[in-house]
This record gives C-alpha cells, sequence and structure tokens, in this order.
C-alpha cells in the first residue's frame, strides 16, 4: 500500500513539474503554487471522493469500456476518484488519455512542437508580460512558449483565485491512479497533434484571437466562464456544457466558431478511433477526454455509438 502510494504522489508531482505551472511565484496578492498532498491528505481524499463529472458506459463485443468527460483544473477535494470512476478504473485494463501528462518527455515535446511558431508582436507581448506580471508568474516560466499556450497558463493560474488549479485536474488524478494500481498508460494525440489542433495555422488567424482572449483575460471575464464551465462539469451538467458556444464570449465571430470546431469537433473522430481501436484489441479501456468533447453534433458519445457501441450514461 505505502509503495502504491508513493507510485501515485511521484506521478502528481512529475505531472506539475512537466505542466510547468509550479513554477509561479506565492507572493501577495497571488495564491500559493499548490503542494503535492501528503499521504494523510490523499488518504483522506480517497474516503470523501465524490461522483462528479460524466462517464458512459461502452459495450461491444461482450466487453464494457469507458468513457469519461474530463475538466483541466481542480480542487484538492477532487484528487482521488469517487466511487463510480473507481469500479471503472478497476474494470479497466488500460487509461487513455488525450496525452499522458505523467510523460517526463511532455514538456520537451511541447517545446519541439512549437518551436517554429512566429513569435507575438511587441505589443501583444507587453500585454502578456503584464498578465504574468500580475499573476506572479515570472517570465522565464513562459519563455519558449508559444502566445497562446502562455495565454491558456495564466488563465489557468488566474484560476487559483477561485481555489482550481491545474495540478488538480482529472487527467493528473486519473493518470496517478493507473500509475499506483499499474495500469498502462496510453495517449490519444501526440503533443504534436494536440499543438496542432491548439494553435491556428494562420498567422493572422492566430494573432486576432489571441487578441481577444488576452483582452477576456484583461477584462477579469476569463474566470467566471471557467468557473461557470468547472460547475457545470462536477454537476454532470451536460445540457449546460452543450450550450457552451453560446455563453463562453469565445464564439461570437465566424472565425472564432471556426476555431472552435478545429479545438473540439475535427478531434473527435481521431480521437473515437483510437478508442475504437484499443477495445477492438480485446482491452477493456477507461477512455478520459475534455467534457466538451461529448457535446456538439460530433460528441464522441454519438461517433461511438455509430461505430457500433452501446453508448450508456451512467448515472453520477
Amino acid at each position: 500500500m505505502k509503495h502504491r502510494l508513493a507510485a501515485c504522489l511521484r506521478a502528481w508531482a512529475a505531472a506539475v513539474l512537466a505542466l510547468g505551472l509550479g513554477h509561479a511565484i506565492a507572493a501577495p496578492p497571488c495564491p500559493a503554487p499548490p503542494e503535492a498532498p501528503t499521504a494523510a491528505q490523499w488518504q483522506a481524499a480517497q474516503r470523501e471522493a465524490r461522483n462528479l463529472g460524466l462517464l458512459w458506459r461502452l459495450s461491444k463485443d461482450g466487453r464494457d469500456s469507458w468513457l469519461f468527460g474530463t475538466i483541466h483544473v481542480g480542487k484538492p477535494a477532487w484528487s482521488a476518484p469517487g466511487p463510480a470512476l473507481r469500479q471503472a478504473l478497476a474494470r479497466s485494463d488500460v487509461l487513455a488519455l488525450e496525452v499522458d501528462p505523467t510523460d517526463p518527455q511532455l514538456a520537451a515535446r511541447l517545446q519541439q512542437a512549437t518551436r517554429d511558431v512566429p513569435p507575438a508582436d511587441a505589443a501583444l507581448r507587453e500585454r502578456l508580460q503584464a498578465q504574468a506580471a500580475a499573476a506572479c508568474v515570472p517570465p522565464e516560466a513562459l519563455q519558449g512558449l508559444h502566445p497562446m499556450l502562455q495565454l491558456m497558463t495564466l488563465t489557468l493560474v488566474q484560476a487559483r483565485q477561485d481555489g482550481l488549479d491545474a495540478a488538480f485536474s482529472q487527467e493528473l488524478m486519473l493518470a496517478a491512479a493507473a500509475r499506483s494500481a499499474g495500469m498502462r498508460i496510453v495517449a490519444l494525440e501526440s503533443v504534436a497533434q494536440q499543438i496542432g489542433a491548439l494553435l491556428p495555422q494562420d498567422p493572422v488567424q492566430a494573432q486576432r484571437l489571441l487578441e481577444q482572449s488576452l483582452d477576456q483575460l484583461e477584462r477579469g471575464r476569463a474566470s467566471p466562464i471557467l468557473r461557470r464551465l468547472v460547475e457545470a462539469w462536477a454537476a454532470g451538467d451536460l445540457e449546460t456544457l452543450e450550450r457552451y458556444a453560446q455563453w463562453c464570449e469565445c464564439a461570437d465571430t465566424e472565425e472564432q466558431r471556426a476555431w472552435l470546431r478545429q479545438l473540439n469537433d475535427e478531434r473527435n473522430a481521431h480521437l473515437a478511433a483510437g478508442i475504437d481501436a484499443l477495445h477492438a484489441r480485446g482491452q477493456k479501456v477507461f477512455a478520459a477526454v475534455g467534457a466538451l468533447h461529448m457535446t456538439g453534433p460530433q460528441a464522441l458519445p454519438r461517433l461511438l455509438q455509430q461505430r457500433g457501441y452501446t453508448v450508456t450514461r451512467v448515472d453520477l
């Protein structure tokens, strides 16, 4: 038991370092970065864990796999899976994530995937630096990251004001649980594929989207929107998630809507194919991807149903 717990805590710490979010300076008025939970805290989280999020059972060929919609930030109380997730994980052979957040090469692959992307212009760099300073993030913590990734990082750091942190994301929680149980982790996407989806290829479009998103962060609108997203996820409120484009303030133009499709809908066929391929090899899969991939006309549950699965929402 102690060995499994130590492995879990090591996985947690490695993930925080890989994401590069542990470098924010804890200076007033900025919230302190999270600390790895102690063994006692971890055991308490396991005892008190409750079911959160969205879970589906995928039945095909006489076997059950699972599909879980995740959120990329969380709270310390969410650092252990609830009873339903524990049961589904125990019945699974492999954990399939978008990317493996505990991969020690993640940061290097991230820099490799973005090395040829042109930097933002001087005015936008100055605005990004101002937001980094306001969040107590030293410039070197963002060095080498694409401006859009810098902005995403700053949005996640700002979420600490609401008690939310990327260090407690469901992906990290599940990866830690899988490592402690000796379960294999598989990435459904490469870092390059994910970066290709996250970042607009057209430099002019990327500049405009960066300006719009940065304006939202400067106006203090990013945190309330993220908070609403997290609350809908925690409640398993698929209807509110389905209407995300109506309230996110990020789909007001055709260009923004196209980027959202690139971020979500256009990745779903590849994700569904990857889950199906693992299941077809005789493995029982626990697939966990962002909750917004469960929405829209190309929602993952719908695509997997089209591939012959009986898809059943699990009541959490």
